[in-house]
């Protein structure tokens, strides 16, 4: 698949090689797996090279566009630095009879010769392969700060990666000039995905809903021959099937995370994908004292990065959720009922696209969030919930799905993936004008609006004063 999008992060990788010219610079790397760092950095090589006249310009990390070495967790610290001799030889920073003996001999020679740009791929399996790489690269920085020279330390366990250059207790702590997280792609490269991979609107949807903007995923689509498939069809071959390539997907990316101790994180984030989303609700669901879950619960939102706070348009009472679509989705329908998932049981996976609507239209409030934003110009939206005063039990609280401010104007949304028709538009937009009232410092002037999957006379609701969009207005560009 070409390379889709990624405009500011590689004209920000470019400017950090303008300034490298001058003196050494690190960089660090970092992103959850699937999120595309490696094809980044090879496609910036690439570019780099090309810049030079250099290179065979295939992006393959090697020639002279730049050196490309993966560490390899599964090797000998002996087996990786005889590999990574063997790359600076075909490349010309190494003689044919020269020996590199050591890892100090390996990074002198890489740092003081004249080097293109270098890429370390998964550089925390240093950590288990050759621990002393962290000594002795913070030495070769150190002795060689003024000379010329550009490193990239990529890797995909987050919370490592933190501990690497954050912990003031690592020999790298200071030692990085640029720290860089790589986020998903937005909805919009993925729509121009969805384009390459002949998908109509609807299945790119709700595939977005699931994959979010992880790259690998939509990649994997173009490799098992998918393209143009009905989404449902789609997961079905790479998540539900026997023996499905990608089975183990979260599981995978969770256990090299975590490590041995993941039960209670994965506790964790199955009550909050199963809408248990404070501490407390948290702890009831696991019955254990919410005191016993402070530290886990920090360490999943600042540590792994794997849940967030989420903070409603007005108010400071926070909810937690999974940031990772594919995580939500698994821990929701899959990680509880893991043993009719392994036997593939008939009703299981019946149930399974039954509930997957009820997922979409979650994952949905993100996707419209998006188009309002940039339709409307809005300084910020987000998600407002509350109590509503003096209302009897089991309905005292209200959801507004998107309230957002630009200037000092107000706009609030219901979303709906499922068709909306004009009159069951008209007691929507009744009922959230209504929610309006509840919501502190709010006017009751907001304007009003609906986001659904498809809308029949939009229009109407237009000329009434409603702001109105459905899948035909997301991108226009993209396949209707």
């Amino acid at each position: 698949m070409k390379f889709i999008n990624r405009r500011k992060e590689l004209t920000e990788l470019t400017e950090v090689e303008a300034l490298s010219k001058k003196k050494l610079f690190v960089v660090a790397i970092y992103g959850l797996r699937r999120v595309g760092k490696t094809r980044l950095l090879l496609e910036f090589l690439r570019v780099v090279g090309s810049g030079r006249g250099s290179g065979d310009g295939s992006g393959s990390g090697y020639g002279r566009d730049g050196l490309y070495f993966f560490v390899n967790k599964n090797k000998t610290s002996a087996d990786l630095l005889e590999e990574f001799q063997g790359i600076m030889k075909r490349n010309g920073l190494l003689g044919e009879l020269e020996s590199l003996v050591s890892w100090d001999k390996f990074f002198e020679v890489l740092i003081t010769r004249e080097a293109p740009p270098i890429v370390f791929d998964e550089f925390q399996n240093f950590r288990f392969v050759e621990p002393s790489v962290m000594g002795i690269l913070q030495k070769s920085i150190d002795l060689n700060e003024d000379k010329p020279g550009l490193i990239f330390l990529s890797g995909s366990l987050i919370g490592l990666m933190k501990k690497l250059f954050k912990d003031s207790k690592e020999p790298l702590y200071g030692r990085i000039k640029k720290g860089m997280k790589l986020e998903p792609l937005a909805l919009e490269s993925c729509f121009e995905i969805g384009e390459l991979l002949k998908l109509r609107k609807e299945d790119l949807m709700e595939l977005y809903f699931l994959f979010g903007g992880y790259p690998r995923y939509y990649v994997a689509v173009e490799d098992f021959g998918l393209e143009g498939k009905k989404s449902w069809d789609i997961v079905k071959h790479l998540f539900l099937a026997k023996d499905a390539p990608m089975e183990d997907e979260v599981g995978s990316i969770l256990s090299q995370e975590f490590g041995g101790r993941s039960g209670t994180y994965y506790s964790i984030l199955e009550a909050i994908a199963n809408g248990n989303n404070t501490i407390s609700s948290i702890a009831s669901g696991m019955n254990t004292p919410p005191t016993s879950l402070t530290r886990q619960v920090k360490e999943l939102k600042d540590h792994f990065e794997m849940i967030e706070l989420e903070l409603p348009f007005s108010g400071r009472k926070g909810v937690y959720r999974i940031k990772h679509p594919l995580m939500e989705f698994w821990f929701s329908n899959i990680h509880r009922n893991f043993s009719e998932y392994a036997e593939r049981k008939q009703e299981f996976l019946d149930k399974l696209k039954g509930n997957l609507n009820a997922f979409y239209g979650k994952r949905f409030e993100a996707a419209a969030r998006e188009l309002v934003v940039s339709e409307l110009g809005l300084d910020m939206a987000k998600r407002q919930w509350g109590k509503i005063a003096g209302a009897a039990k089991g309905e005292n609280t209200y959801e507004i799905d998107i309230l957002g401010r630009k200037g000092g104007e107000v706009f609030a949304f219901e979303c709906k993936w499922s068709d909306v028709d004009y009159p069951e538009a008209k007691s929507i937009l009744a009922k959230l004008k209504d929610k309006i009232r509840h919501v502190p410092r709010v006017p009751g002037t907001a304007h009003l609006g609906i986001v659904a999957k498809r809308m029949t006379n939009k229009q109407e609701l237009r000329a009434d004063g409603y702001y109105a969009y459905d899948l035909a207005d997301f991108y226009l560009g993209a396949k209707k």
